[in-house]
């Protein structure tokens, strides 16, 4: 078992979502939701309260980007182009 779960627990999440979302994206878009939960439940899992100090914080953070590669589209070129 990871640990009980209660309000304080959801309350302590939902904080740091909402400071995030409010101090440093501003928006969030239906679509990707997903990905802003994830980089919150990063940072809530990785927070000095559970031992992990930003040092760790960032080299772990780094470990995570291994052998993914981020591409962007540029939505005005076709295919045919």
């Amino acid at each position: 078992m990871r640990g009980i779960v209660h309000t304080n627990t959801v309350e302590g999440y939902f904080s740091i979502f909402k400071r995030g979302m409010k101090g440093v994206y501003q928006h969030c878009s239906e679509r990707h939701l997903h990905r802003y939960l994830a980089e919150f439940d990063f940072r809530y899992s990785q927070r000095i309260a559970l031992g992990v100090d930003d040092t760790e914080r960032t080299r772990r953070a780094l470990l995570g980007i291994v052998g993914k590669r981020l591409t962007y589209r540029n939505p005005h070129v076709t295919a045919a182009e």
